[in-house]
């Protein structure tokens, strides 16, 4: 299933729980550098466009396009593999919880490079350890998301990129698969469960074995014992990084 495929049948709600983490989109933004010109590649509804630069958003699903806010970039329907643009057109691109979607990552990050001066993705390291409890500990399948993809090593030599960790806060506004790290009891919620593309990746009898056990961790207390590490902490770092190039 395409990236326009797949928001096309799950994005009719997704500005509800998904919308702009001040802090991640601090990190964002000062990445960009002094961009004046940005290009958001798999811009979705428009989280993250910075509102003091000139952006032009891309986006392949007429669902999430259909959601942008009045007054929003002005938004192309094209994909990122094959940006309509010219060489060197933007001083920046950027691309937020988008790659893993794309057909061809390499291809697209490339496409990037050749748009835009400075390229800023942000995106998932799945080769590291288990870091986030809900993957370990409920989802096994997650990591099968990840077979024959492009680890991140690979997708930042593609554009010769450096890689950033990205803190998550315990109470990040954005909620994206590890954004309730320290909130497990929002896994629980469908609501919030529908602005996460991992469910519907994974499928539904994964999806409810892991909720069906998360639940009864929770109120067993089991999930606290082995997670009490975390409670405390106002940030984490799981599996989110920024490659900057």
């Amino acid at each position: 299933m395409s990236r326009a495929q797949l928001y096309d049948t799950i994005g009719t709600t997704y500005t509800e729980t998904r919308r702009t983490e001040p802090r991640i989109a601090e990190q964002v933004w000062a990445a960009l550098g002094d961009a004046r010109t940005v290009l958001n590649v798999g811009a979705g509804t428009g989280s993250y466009e910075p509102w003091d630069r000139d952006v032009t958003a891309v986006e392949p699903s007429a669902a999430m396009r259909a959601q942008r806010p009045a007054g929003a970039a002005p938004c192309v329907a094209a994909t990122a593999e094959r940006l309509p643009f010219e060489d060197q057109s933007f001083d920046a691109a950027m691309a937020l919880a988008t790659v893993d979607h794309w057909q061809d990552p390499i291809a697209g990050l490339r496409e990037m490079r050749r748009v835009a001066r400075r390229v800023v993705v942000f995106t998932h390291d799945a080769g590291g350890p288990d870091r986030f409890w809900l993957t370990r500990d409920y989802l096994p399948e997650h990591a099968g998301l990840w077979a024959g993809r492009p680890s991140l090593a690979e997708l930042a030599g593609a554009i010769a990129a450096r890689t950033e960790p990205v803190l998550i806060p315990w109470n990040c506004a954005d909620g994206f698969y590890e954004a309730y790290w320290r909130r497990p009891e929002a896994y629980l919620d469908d609501h919030v469960r529908r602005g996460m593309s991992v469910w519907a990746r994974v499928g539904p009898e994964a999806e409810q074995r892991a909720i069906r056990s998360l639940r009864l961790d929770l109120a067993s207390g089991r999930w606290a014992e082995r997670n009490r590490d975390i409670l405390d902490l106002d940030a984490a770092e799981l599996d989110s990084r920024l490659l900057i190039a």
